[in-house]
């Protein structure tokens, strides 16, 4: 079973000021709250491993999910995949100019490879793209 979801959040930002946080895989792992650590693997911050712990009974240890941007048009989209012996996950982050700012489309795609993983992310990827558009909102200073 796979997990898709999309959510778009409007932001009283430029698109430049938007694409500073999404374009940082930093900031978009610290958003996420099964995200334990995380390493930045080459300079110029494509590619990033990202160490997760999920609740799932098979999995009694940390996943280290390898991320690497595979597609980046500034200031506007961000395509990145993560690769694990446990899950699969695909993010696409697109910034739209709007009269007021910004308006970001997430998208998200997550593909399991132990019993119970797409059940978590099923459950809780939800609250996940939260976690993003709060961390993002106070990384951008404006209110939720």
């Amino acid at each position: 079973m796979t997990v898709r979801v999309e959510r778009t959040f409007e932001l009283p930002v430029e698109p430049e000021r938007v694409w500073e946080f999404i374009a940082d895989p930093e900031k978009r792992a610290r958003s996420i709250s099964v995200v334990s650590d995380y390493e930045l693997d080459d300079a110029d911050g494509r590619r990033a491993t990202w160490h997760v712990d999920l609740p799932v009974p098979l999995l009694d240890r940390t996943a280290a999910v390898r991320t690497e941007d595979v597609e980046r048009r500034a200031p506007e989209y961000v395509e990145f995949v993560g690769r694990s012996k446990v899950l699969r996950v695909t993010g696409e982050h697109e910034i739209e100019a709007t009269e007021d700012g910004s308006r970001l489309h997430n998208r998200f795609v997550v593909d399991g490879r132990l019993p119970g993983v797409e059940r978590f992310f099923e459950r809780n990827l939800d609250d996940e793209l939260r976690n993003l558009e709060t961390t993002l909102r106070d990384d951008l200073g404006v209110e939720q």
